[in-house]
């Protein structure tokens, strides 16, 4: 086989062959659909395991392929103690919350938090959600365009390339979206999932073949220079990558995440019974622990191929290699392993945007059911808004401002914290009303945003250096636990100290 140096015929022609099969494929699967329910849950009759590979597809964007593999170059297997805590996160939700979710006929998440504290908190929440997942999605499918840029080589100048790129990965993914559903998205993310694990195992055999030694080499120098070590036992709040920090700040992630995040509740919600659900979350934390092992693997070997080189940023070294090495035929079939990442996750938010338009503020400000046809009508109309808007919307993010990865991470930090608050509060404080939820909330959203960006407030007002200092070096898996923390307190104090109102 050839080595490559950019895309040739062939990769055009297998990445085109995969654009047009997705979007045929998720336009053929939404055939026959006649309700909301049946276009945003897929009328709760998708098998465990594909909702379970959904969920991995979900939570894997074309950031997880490209930045895993920098993470061990650049350090050791760590990470890898996080998503043992995604692992006991999702025990949590589904003993916790899954039960819950399946009492009812319920279509998003936030429709627990009105039955437990009422309308307003609904709405309070959906809003947020909608917001925070506006505009991660939005970097993310920008953040797909630049490793594609690098990867496709000059056939574009770069200024029109990754306008280009971010218009057809947009606009097909809102086609197949808006017209197949829920059930377009989970069928269509299996196929996506085989792909992006498909080029990560190519990965790792072109890695072995082109290192001197192969991978008995890569794992000795690799153990040498102590980049195989997978627990690290420091208490500091400072670094990232700790067993406490994994498995405490990685479970509450993953609790909030999955459990009080429509993105993937809403395939949970497509399961067919509550031990379908609970099947699927628990599984696919075992399955994302492998396919993180997976792409770490692939950062040791690019360590020991190139020696240990220098690279501009850590995102930078995967596709590299990818355009050095990989032949024609396989070339395409990772460019589309990384659009498929995307094109998955996409979906997935395009899907729970409209659900949520639909249930948490169509249906209560018209009073109509949701098996009204209108209703029908109107969600599909929500999923090729909400399309439209996250595509456009990514096209405004500049090239080369700051690094994409940090502000996906930071938009998402900030908020989950507030929302898993607000869920544990109506869980575990009887006496909390819908004022205290709201009020508990809020001041979560305000700290949690002081914290994340906290080297940008003293930035901005020095006279706050004093405050913010302590928090300003936290590690992001502390986060979740801390906003969920400050709001289950603030709301708690809140039940105590204000004026209960009258049932």
């Amino acid at each position: 086989m050839s080595e490559s140096t950019g895309m040739g015929p062939i990769d055009f022609l297998v990445l085109i062959a995969y654009l047009g099969g997705t979007t045929i494929f998720g336009v053929w699967m939404g055939r026959g659909q006649t309700s909301a329910r049946d276009y945003f849950v897929a009328d709760r009759s998708i098998p465990w395991w594909a909702v379970m590979f959904s969920v991995v597809a979900s939570e894997t964007s074309a950031l997880t392929f490209i930045s895993i593999p920098g993470l061990a170059y650049l350090g050791d297997l760590g990470f890898l103690q996080v998503v043992a805590g995604y692992i006991l996160g999702r025990f949590v939700v589904a003993s916790v919350l899954l039960p819950r979710y399946f009492d009812g006929e319920l279509v998003t998440a936030y429709t627990l938090l009105e039955k437990r504290f009422g309308s307003a908190t609904r709405r309070f929440t959906s809003i947020v959600f909608m917001a925070t997942r506006a505009m991660a999605d939005a970097v993310r499918v920008f953040a797909t365009a630049i490793p594609i840029a690098l990867i496709m080589g000059p056939v574009l100048p770069r200024q029109y390339l990754m306008p280009v790129a971010v218009l057809t990965l947009g606009l097909l993914t809102v086609l197949y979206t808006y017209r197949g559903g829920m059930r377009a998205v989970v069928w269509t993310e299996l196929v996506q999932a085989g792909i992006y694990i498909t080029g990560g195992i190519a990965a790792i055999t072109l890695i072995g073949v082109h290192t001197p030694g192969g991978w008995s080499e890569i794992l000795s120098q690799a153990g040498a220079a102590g980049k195989l070590r997978l627990i690290d036992t420091s208490t500091t709040l400072t670094k990232p990558h700790t067993i406490f920090a994994g498995l405490i700040g990685g479970a509450f992630l993953a609790m909030a995440s999955h459990g009080a995040d429509q993105l993937i509740v809403q395939r949970l919600l497509s399961s067919k019974s509550l031990k379908d659900a609970q099947r699927a979350i628990i599984g696919s934390g075992f399955v994302v622990f492998a396919q993180f092992t997976l792409f770490l693997m692939v950062g040791l070997g690019l360590w020991a191929y190139y020696g240990g080189r220098v690279f501009d940023t850590p995102d930078a070294i995967f596709p590299t290699f990818i355009v050095e090495r990989m032949p024609h035929g396989l070339l395409g079939l990772i460019v589309a392993a990384i659009v498929a990442a995307t094109m998955s996750t996409h979906s997935g938010a395009i899907n729970s945007l409209a659900a949520t338009t639909t249930h948490d503020i169509y249906l209560p400000l018209t009073g109509r059911s949701a098996d009204d046809p209108a209703t029908f009508r109107f969600g599909k109309l929500a999923a090729l808004a909400w399309g439209v808007v996250l595509t456009f919307g990514a096209l405004l993010f500049p090239e080369g401002r700051t690094p994409v990865v940090v502000i996906a991470l930071s938009i998402a930090s900030f908020t989950y914290g507030a929302l898993l608050g607000g869920f544990f509060l109506g869980i575990y404080v009887k006496r909390a009303q819908q004022r205290d939820a709201l009020v508990g909330m809020s001041v979560g959203l305000v700290v949690m945003a002081l914290v994340v960006f906290a080297k940008l407030v003293t930035g901005a007002v020095p006279a706050l250096k004093p405050v913010l200092g302590p928090v300003e070096g936290i590690a992001f898996p502390w986060f979740v636990l801390i906003g969920t923390t400050v709001t289950v307190t603030t709301g708690t104090l809140a039940s105590y100290l204000v004026p209960r109102s009258r049932a």
